[in-house]
Formats: C-alpha cells, sequence, structure tokens
C-alpha cells in the first residue's frame, strides 16, 4: 500500500499536535506491523497473533478512552476513531480489538474497587480483554427481543439460553452475556435485561457453555462464534449494568459504536482508494497507465470525496460526543454513510483492479469484503434509516 496520497491537515479544527502525532503513530504501526501480517494470515483465515495485540498494549490503543487514574490516556472518541480508522487501513479486526478494552472497562466484572482499578490497568494494556454475547438467533437489531435467561440462585447467576456473534469470545478474558431476569409479563420488553459476566481463562470456556464457530465470508482475524449456555452458572458480580438496567445501558453507548464503525469503515475505504490509484499508475492498456483514462480518474475522484467527506462528518460526530452533546441522529447518519460509501469505494477499487482484483493476491478483495459487513453489524443501514427518519418526521404515525 503506498503512503498516504492526501495531504495531512493543518493544526487548525479539531486537530492539535498531540492527534496528528498520535494519527501519524497509528499509520505507522498499521502500515509497518499489521499490514504484513494481514496479508499473509487474512488469506488462510488466520488469527491475529497475539504478540501483535501485545505491541497494540503496549502503545496504549487499549487505554484510549480509558482515565488516566485506571491507567488508562484518558482521551477522547477522537483518538479513539482515528486510531481506529488507521488500524483498519490494514486489517478491520485490529481496528476492532480495541473495543475490547476501550468500551468494556465500565462493565468490568470485580468484587471491590481494588480487583476493578487492576483488572482495568491490565485492560489499558490489552492484557484482559472482554467478549461480547448479546445477539441471539433470534434476535439481532431487535435486542428487546432477547430470550436468554438468568436466574439468582444464592450469589451466583445460572445463564441458559443460546446466543449468536460472540466476536473473541474463545480469547477472551471474560464474556459479557446479556440476559432476561425479569418475565413479568406487563413490564415493557426492553425491561429486564442484565449484563451478566462471566471470566475465564483464554482459549477456554467456562462451565456450561458450548461454542460452535461461524463460518464467514470475511472479518478473519478473529472467530465469532454462537454459544449455548446451559444452566452455566457464574458470580453475581457488582457491575454498570445493574440488575435490569443492561439496555438503557446498551443504548448509552450506541453514539461511539456508530462513530467506532464509520471509523472502520473508512480506513478500509482508504485503503482500497490508495490500492486503485498505486494500480492505476502501474497498469499499461493501449500503450498508456490506465491512470490517464477519464473513466478511471473520475471514480478515483469519486471515491476521493465520498472518503473525505464521511470523515468530515465522523470528526464533527466524535467532536460532539467528546463535547458531551447528544448526537444520536448524526450518529446514526455517519454509520450509515460511511458503512455504504465503504461498500460503493472498495467494489470501485476492485473494478479498477480488474481480474487481479478478484483474486486474494491483492488486498482489495479483503477490504470489499470486510466493508460489506459494516452495513450490518452495530445496526444495519437500515436501522440508521429509520433512526434519521424518525428523527426529522418523528414516529410513524399509528392506524
Amino acid at each position: 500500500m503506498p503512503d498516504m496520497v492526501t495531504p495531512a491537515p493543518t493544526q487548525t479544527g479539531y486537530w492539535t499536535e498531540e492527534r496528528l502525532m498520535m494519527r501519524d503513530m497509528a499509520r505507522d504501526f498499521a502500515m509497518n506491523e499489521v499490514l504484513p501480517v494481514a496479508n499473509k494470515l487474512d488469506p488462510e483465515k488466520g488469527d491475529i497473533p497475539q504478540d501483535l495485540i501485545d505491541k497494540m498494549g503496549e502503545l496504549g490503543f487499549f487505554g484510549i478512552l480509558i482515565p488516566e487514574e485506571y491507567g488508562g490516556l484518558g482521551l477522547g472518541y477522537f483518538e479513539y476513531c482515528i486510531v481506529a480508522e488507521e488500524l483498519s487501513r490494514a486489517w478491520m479486526c485490529a481496528g476492532s480489538i480495541i473495543a475490547r478494552g476501550n468500551t468494556f472497562y465500565r462493565s468490568i466484572p470485580a468484587r471491590n474497587e481494588t480487583e476493578k482499578r487492576e483488572k482495568i490497568a491490565l485492560m489499558a494494556e490489552g492484557k484482559y480483554l472482554g467478549a461480547m454475547a448479546m445477539s441471539e438467533p433470534n434476535a439481532g437489531s431487535d435486542v428487546a427481543s432477547i430470550t436468554c435467561r438468568a436466574r439468582r440462585e444464592n450469589d451466583d447467576w445460572v445463564v441458559t439460553g443460546n446466543k449468536y456473534w460472540c466476536t473473541f469470545a474463545d480469547r477472551a478474558n471474560f464474556l459479557n452475556v446479556v440476559c432476561r431476569t425479569d418475565t413479568d409479563p406487563n413490564a415493557p420488553r426492553w425491561a429486564g435485561l442484565t449484563s451478566i459476566m462471566f471470566e475465564k481463562k483464554p482459549g477456554t470456556f467456562p462451565k456450561g457453555v458450548s461454542s460452535a464457530s461461524i463460518p464467514k465470508i470475511g472479518y478473519f482475524g478473529w472467530k465469532t462464534f454462537e454459544l449455548a449456555f446451559d444452566e452455566a452458572r457464574t458470580p453475581a458480580l457488582p457491575s454498570r449494568e445493574f440488575d435490569g438496567g443492561a439496555f438503557k445501558a446498551i443504548a448509552s453507548g450506541l453514539e461511539g459504536a456508530r462513530a467506532h464503525t464509520a471509523a472502520r469503515s473508512i480506513g478500509l475505504a482508504q485503503a482500497a482508494l490508495e490500492d486503485a490509484i498505486a494500480f492505476s499508475k502501474e497498469r499499461v492498456q493501449f500503450g498508456q497507465p490506465i491512470s490517464d483514462f477519464q473513466a478511471i480518474r473520475f471514480k478515483l475522484a469519486t471515491m476521493a470525496t465520498e472518503i473525505e467527506a464521511a470523515r468530515q462528518l465522523m470528526y464533527h460526530v466524535c467532536n460532539e460526543i467528546d463535547s458531551g452533546r447528544r448526537c444520536d441522529k448524526e450518529a446514526a447518519m455517519v454509520k450509515y454513510y460511511a458503512a455504504e460509501m465503504a461498500e460503493r469505494t472498495t467494489s470501485e477499487a476492485l473494478q479498477i483492479l480488474g481480474g487481479a482484483g478478484y483474486t486474494t493476491l491483492h488486498a482489495v478483495e479483503r477490504y470489499w469484503r470486510d466493508a460489506r459487513l459494516t452495513k450490518i453489524f452495530e445496526g444495519s443501514s437500515e436501522i440508521q434509516q429509520r433512526i434519521i427518519s424518525d428523527a426529522i418526521l418523528g414516529k410513524p404515525t399509528k392506524t
């Protein structure tokens, strides 16, 4: 992949010297450390190596959002998303895995404050990471339809049910399992959901939990599982997602999650653009490089414009989140636009490479496969359109 083709931003507006340094550090690491590993392992459907995770931890990537008092960097979503974008330019799983620390520290399982601090400090170093078990075979975007149940027996939770799309569940140090704990038929569907923590050793699953790896067409670098809980027991430890409050806790983090997905989408699109530019200059047809042909030039111009539009919207959303202002509509917009843009852009890049793009000899096919997923996870494009339309039109009129 060639160097960045767009000029570096000046130190105005959103940019500070510290942010520029962090962006450049993440870019150098992505290009020099992550990309070679991705190019080797992704075609083999291999997992991201532990030593690469350790290096990311040493650079502080898992603790960007974690407060300094707990051993993190104490920064904001702007920094978090510029790092995620750069890492995703090499391998989307690398841009994604940092969420296993940054967004999990608030719900970390701990018996007391001392244990909590110790675990969060390890999390900031990438040494204590979590995995989310929320979706189910019949509950994806409709979180309120979760049926996996948990009941209290003395000091334990006992969990029974199935979970789906649990990425990194095998290598995580703990599972955050969203369960239904209130069976009141008169309560709202979203009420009575509780996040229950299962601690475990990486490479294993807790007693009473069986797993099956889900075959995917992309998003390699880590495995995604279906989990079955059969009277699985775990200590009832205090967490932010107190009994019955998981739905609101999940909803409160959606703005940041959508900005993070936008960042990953933009990283994929930028990588595809850069590869397409390099190829167009090298590929000669009819006696001249195809970059001389207007059809190719206009494709590249459109791709670059859409990437930059998504990036600037992402910066705005991150700034709003860090400023404490509500931006659920704008977060839905950037997630929707960036994901749709990433699929278009990576597809156009593959088209520019022609037959070469349809091989695993070039990374463009990886960006294309991974970009397709961004339209589905963290709330599908259709869910984002519903949020946006409700914000500008109000809820649909009931008949």
